[in-house]
């Protein structure tokens, strides 16, 4: 499929610059500077007024020739949270997600480096503030002759909880699919892969692609969603499929996660392991309790329920995801007169 998008490639005459990571293999390509402004008096606003506005910029970035299909971004913009440090939006192939645990934990080696906070040794707080709502993190920093090394990151997740348990949908292509919906920044559909004839191991990735797609669009025309907080907030972001494990006793479990348009995370999909410990809560799993969680690439996160909250009618959880990020390199990102794919392009 080829899916050009011309945009006003020629009215853009600056320079973008970002910086580079990665996170189990997940890219993180964070704006440092050359945005224009993005208004709104909060966060949504803000995300509201990107994708309105601005979304030939999200174009550029994301898609060919700079991107490609499973790019993922980072925009700073300004807090409306009195205490949080920094505030991002986060952007993929298809718009703008609410949350991206991969991503924040990037951010938090990002905000000490960058010095957006100072760095205080053996861990830093940072407080960033994303369309779902505030996330505090832990960063490792280690106090060196020649100054301060940050390390790993860990991420304590807004409420997160069960919206669905032992769901069940016959879709086009699949058969019958036995599902949870869980909640943990975005909603997801929770699949285990063997119950619909997929092995992670074994399955080429196209039809794991393929499979998860058509599930999260058929579960998304079918089931309403609903989020206390925001009516924004309440749309299906992806189909997460499993092994069938549950991560604890040290034995990771693998999934793999397909959101926006059939966009392939390579990290375990920190929201994702969220909304996994939020439905296993619902289903005994008790605090405090340690899991793992292993992507396509074997990077692994760590999720531990750490206390009970509440969100509306909704029992939830804060689940602490941990995992590490590194970094890629920096880019000045321009487009040039005359360019007819300036504007960005999908090949698939």
């Amino acid at each position: 499929m080829v899916r050009l998008v011309q945009g006003t490639p020629t009215a853009f005459g600056g320079a973008i610059e970002t910086i580079e990571m990665h996170t189990g293999g997940e890219p993180v390509r964070i704006v440092t500077s050359g945005y224009p402004p993005i208004p709104g008096a909060t966060i949504l606003d803000k995300r509201r007024y990107a994708r309105d506005h601005l979304d030939h910029l999200r174009h550029m970035l994301m898609f060919e020739p700079r991107g490609h299909y499973d790019m993922y971004g980072v925009l700073p913009v300004e807090p409306d949270l009195a205490d949080a440090d920094l505030a991002v939006l986060f952007m993929h192939n298809e718009g703008y997600s609410t949350m991206c645990g991969h991503a924040a934990i990037a951010l938090g080696r990002y905000a000490v480096d960058a010095g957006i906070v100072a760095p205080t040794a053996p861990e830093t707080i940072v407080r960033l503030q994303c369309p779902c709502g505030m996330v505090v993190l832990r960063v490792a920093v280690e106090q060196t002759p020649t100054g301060y090394v940050t390390g790993a990151a860990a991420f304590e997740s807004v409420p997160s909880f069960a919206f669905l348990l032992d769901g069940r949908a016959d879709v086009p292509g699949v058969g019958a699919v036995p599902y949870d919906i869980g909640y943990g920044g975005a909603f997801y559909a929770l699949v285990d892969a063997a119950a619909v004839g997929l092995d992670l191991a074994e399955t080429p990735l196209d039809r794991l692609v393929d499979v998860a797609d058509g599930i999260t669009k058929h579960v998304a025309a079918t089931v309403t969603l609903e989020h206390p907080d925001d009516a924004d907030l309440a749309f299906l972001y992806g189909t997460i499929l499993t092994d069938g494990g549950n991560g604890r006793a040290g034995r990771a479990s693998r999934n793999v996660c397909v959101f926006a348009e059939r966009e392939v995370d390579r990290s375990p999909t920190g929201s994702g392991v969220s909304a996994r410990i939020a439905v296993q809560c619902a289903r005994g799993l008790p605090m405090g309790e340690p899991c793992t969680f292993e992507s396509l690439t074997g990077a692994v996160f760590s999720a531990t329920p750490v206390r009970r909250d509440q969100v509306g009618h909704f029992d939830a959880v804060r689940v602490e995801v941990g995992g590490h990020a590194y970094y890629c390199g920096r880019s000045s990102f321009t487009v040039e007169n005359g360019d007819p794919l300036g504007g960005g392009f999908l090949l698939r």
